[in-house]
């Protein structure tokens, strides 16, 4: 019997890679996102005729009660939820950052990943499912520029682990996914379109791809029920850990 995910931010990068992934395995899929055109090109792949979509705004929680109200009936025992949906706005330091880029980060990756877990939870505890969601070494490793968007990371990793607390006998698995380095469109969003910084970001670096995290959430998604991974940290070879900031009088 076919098992049913719902992917947000299913319209490029990580989210869009799973959803292939998740329809070349025969699981249905609903597939979330703002972009209407991107999610309907997915129907037109392999596996379509078992992907719904659904087009809102994650922010919009008004939006998004209605798309869960509009699942049509065979797609409605959702047995996994992606919490995927997020960006990071700017790279600016904390004293010149903009404050509606903050508010932005904080109401997509934290605010709407709250509100579409809550919504969702008496259903995967009913069919004693898992939640995946999608943090960042970010949220573990601060860097110049990270503010905000680091802090909703560790949001993120941290209500992962009190959900896994709180769902503690109900056979709901819980697991944060935390990427390093990975190409996407992640960095064109970031910085406004600017393709000249994603290049030079990921140039020479052999970063990892989307199809590597959309692996690693299929993975996670179909281990044996009696198996929990709380975090999971990967990077690609290339990245390590930073050193320390030393600022020296005169610089």
């Amino acid at each position: 019997m076919a098992r049913t995910i719902l992917i947000t931010g299913a319209t490029a990068g990580f989210g869009a890679a799973a959803v292939r992934r998740f329809l070349a395995d025969g699981w249905r899929v609903v597939a979330t996102g703002r972009r209407a055109g991107r999610l309907q090109a997915l129907r037109d792949e392999p596996g379509g005729d078992r992907l719904h979509v659904a087009v809102f705004d994650i922010r919009d929680a008004d939006a998004m009660q209605a798309a869960l109200d509009a699942i049509p009936a065979p797609f409605r025992g959702i047995d996994v939820l992606v919490n995927n949906a997020g960006l990071a706005l700017g790279t600016a330091p904390a004293q010149r950052a903009s404050l509606e880029q903050w508010r932005q980060m904080i109401d997509t990756n934290i605010t709407a990943l709250a509100t579409l877990t809550h919504r969702l939870l008496p259903v995967l505890v009913e069919r004693r499912g898992a939640i995946i969601n999608i943090s960042s070494i970010a949220g573990s490793y601060p860097y110049p520029g990270g503010n905000v968007y680091g802090g909703t990371k560790a949001f993120v990793t941290q209500f992962s682990l009190g959900l896994r607390s709180d769902l503690h006998g109900t056979g709901v698995r819980v697991t944060s996914i935390e990427p390093g380095m990975a190409e996407t469109e992640f960095t064109l969003v970031r910085t406004g379109g600017d393709q000249a910084a994603s290049d030079a970001l990921y140039h020479g670096a052999n970063p990892m791809t989307a199809e590597d995290i959309a692996g690693v959430i299929h993975y996670v998604a179909t281990l044996p029920p009696h198996l929990n991974i709380n975090r999971l940290e990967i990077m690609p070879v290339s990245q390590s850990f930073a050193g320390f900031q030393v600022h020296r009088e005169g610089d």
